[in-house]
C-alpha cells in the first residue's frame, strides 16, 4: 500500500479541504489528516481534478488551520471489517463498536461501496417474508430479495413500525437462517436508545447488527452508514448463506447530508436543491438488494423515509418510487384516529406481491381475499365521501353496508398492537371475518370454491 503525505492544503470550505500538487490520487481514497498537536482526523477523497483533490473530513474541519495540516493519502477506499461476531452488536456510522463490547476480529475487509452485481446473475424474488403486520403480509406482501420502502411523515410512528418489523420478520421455511441489519441515520439520542432498548428487550438483537448515526454526528458519517450496513448484509447473505432484512431509517436524513455536501462542493443544484445525481446515488443503495443464482442467502430492503410536508412528489420519495418495487404509505388522518400502524392501504403497493403468495407460499385463497378486501374498502371509502357531500340519506342500503365494512376494516384489520405478531393464517381469517359482513353476492372477486371452503357463513345464501 502506497502512502503519500502533502502539506499543500490551500482552502477549507465547510467539511472540505482543497489540496494541490497531488499525484496518483483516486476517488474515494482514505486520508489521515495530522494536526500540529499530533491528533488525527480521517477523511476521504471526494473529487480529483488534475493535481487538485477535494478531501472530505469525517470529524469536520472546525479548529483546523491550513498551515498546520499534513494530509496522508492511504491508497485504499473506505472498508469495513466483517465477521459473524457482528451479530448482536451495535456500531457507529464508521463500523466502530459503541456497545462497550470487545473489538471485532475481522474475517475479512470489504470495500463499503460493494461490488457490481451482474444482472444476469440475479435470481427472481419469489418467497414470502412474514412481518406479522396484516396490512403488509396480506395486502402488500414482502418478497425475499425485494426492496419495499415505507413512506412516512414527520411525527408518524414509522420508528415503532420499523422496530416491530425488525423483531417479527421471518421466512416461513423451517431451518432458514435469518438476520436483521438495522441502520439509523440522523436520529436523535432518544430514538437511538429506543431502538437499542427495544432490540434488547425482545431478544431480537441476538440476530441483528445495528449501525447508529445520531443527528449531531458528521454528515459524511451519515453518507457512509447505509453502505456500511449493506456491506455487513452482503457478507452475511452471500458468504454465510443467511436471509438478511436490511432496515434503513431515515433515508431523508441521508439525502439532506448529501445535499449539504453538494452545496459545500458548490455543485449546480437540481430539484429542491438536491444534487442532480440523487437518483444515481440512491440506486447504488437500493440496488444492493436481491438474490444471486447459486447462493441460498439474500438481501431484502425495507428503507424508511419521511416525506417533507407529506409530499409524495418530493424528489426523495419520487425517485425512490422509481427505483424500488412499491411503497407502504403511512396516513396522517388514520394516525389521527388513534390507529396503529396507520397504513394507507389504497395507495400502498407491492409490485412483487403476486410472486410471493398462493398455494405452497402463503395460502391458496390469498390473492382472491386480498383483491376483494381492496375492492370492498375502496367502495366503502367512496360511499363515505359521497355521504359527506350528499348526506347519508343518499346512500343505498348496500352502500351503508360498505361504509360499515370500511370502518370495521380500519378498526379491526389495519389496527393491531405494537407487539401483536399475526401469522398469515390469522390475517386471512380476519379478512374472511370482515368479508362475512357483506352479502355473498357482493364477493365477486373470490372464487366460489374458496367461499365454500373458508367463508365463516358459507351455509348462508
Amino acid at each position: 500500500m502506497v502512502t503519500r503525505e502533502y502539506r499543500t492544503a490551500k482552502e477549507i470550505i465547510g467539511p472540505l479541504i482543497l489540496v494541490e500538487g497531488v499525484d496518483g490520487i483516486t476517488y474515494g481514497e482514505l486520508t489521515d489528516i495530522k494536526l500540529s498537536d499530533d491528533s488525527l482526523r480521517r477523511g476521504r477523497v471526494l473529487e480529483v481534478n488534475g493535481d487538485k483533490a477535494v478531501v472530505q473530513v469525517f470529524e469536520g474541519t472546525s479548529g483546523l488551520a491550513l498551515e498546520d495540516i499534513a494530509i496522508k493519502f492511504l491508497g485504499k477506499g473506505q472498508e469495513l471489517g466483517v465477521s459473524s461476531d457482528m451479530l448482536g452488536r451495535v456500531f457507529d456510522g464508521f463500523g466502530r463498536p459503541i456497545d462497550e463490547g470487545p473489538a471485532i476480529i475481522p474475517e475479512k475487509w470489504l470495500n463499503i461501496n460493494g461490488s457490481p452485481m451482474n444482472p444476469y446473475a440475479r435470481d427472481y424474488p419469489n418467497e414470502f417474508i412474514q412481518t406479522g403486520i396484516s396490512t403488509i403480509d396480506l395486502l402488500n406482501t414482502l418478497v425475499r430479495g425485494q426492496k419495499l420502502p415505507i413512506f412516512s411523515g414527520s411525527g408518524l410512528p414509522h420508528s415503532r413500525m420499523a422496530a416491530q418489523i425488525a423483531r417479527q420478520a421471518k421466512v416461513l421455511k423451517t431451518g432458514e437462517k435469518f438476520a436483521v441489519v438495522f441502520a439509523a441515520m440522523g436520529i436523535t439520542f432518544e430514538e437511538a436508545e429506543f431502538f437499542i432498548a427495544d432490540f434488547r428487550r425482545t431478544g431480537a438483537i441476538e440476530r441483528a447488527v445495528l449501525f447508529m448515526n445520531l443527528a449531531d454526528d458528521p454528515a459524511i458519517e451519515r453518507i457512509a452508514v447505509p453502505r456500511m450496513a449493506l456491506t455487513a448484509a452482503e457478507f452475511l447473505a452471500y458468504e454465510k448463506d443467511m436471509h438478511v432484512l436490511v432496515i434503513l431509517t431515515d433515508l431523508t436524513n441521508y439525502c439532506e447530508a448529501l445535499r449539504e455536501i453538494s452545496a459545500a462542493r458548490k455543485e449546480v443544484p437540481g430539484r429542491r436543491g438536491y444534487p442532480g445525481y440523487l437518483y444515481t446515488d440512491l440506486s447504488t443503495i437500493y440496488e444492493r438488494a436481491g438474490r444471486i443464482k447459486g447462493k441460498s442467502g439474500s438481501i431484502t430492503q425495507f428503507p424508511v423515509l419521511t416525506m417533507p410536508e407529506d409530499d409524495k412528489t418530493h424528489p426523495i420519495p419520487d425517485l425512490t418510487g422509481y427505483i424500488t418495487e412499491g411503497q407502504i404509505i403511512l396516513s396522517r388522518p388514520i394516525h389521527a384516529q388513534g390507529i396503529y400502524p396507520p397504513v394507507d392501504v389504497l395507495p400502498s403497493l407491492s409490485r412483487l406481491k403476486d410472486k410471493g403468495i398462493g398455494n405452497g407460499k402463503t395460502r391458496e385463497d390469498h390473492a382472491d381475499v386480498m383483491n376483494q378486501l381492496y375492492a370492498a374498502y375502496a367502495r366503502g371509502k367512496n360511499a363515505k365521501e359521497l355521504a359527506v357531500v350528499l348526506g347519508e340519506s343518499a346512500l343505498s342500503e348496500e352502500d351503508v353496508l360498505f361504509v360499515k365494512f370500511a370502518d370495521a376494516f380500519e378498526d379491526k384489520f389495519i389496527r393491531q398492537g405494537e407487539d401483536e405478531n399475526r401469522t398469515i393464517e390469522e390475517s386471512l381469517a380476519l379478512g374472511w371475518d370482515l368479508l362475512a359482513m357483506l352479502p355473498r353476492a357482493s364477493l365477486k372477486r373470490v372464487r366460489e370454491a374458496w367461499i365454500e371452503k373458508y367463508h365463516p357463513k358459507k351455509a348462508a345464501s
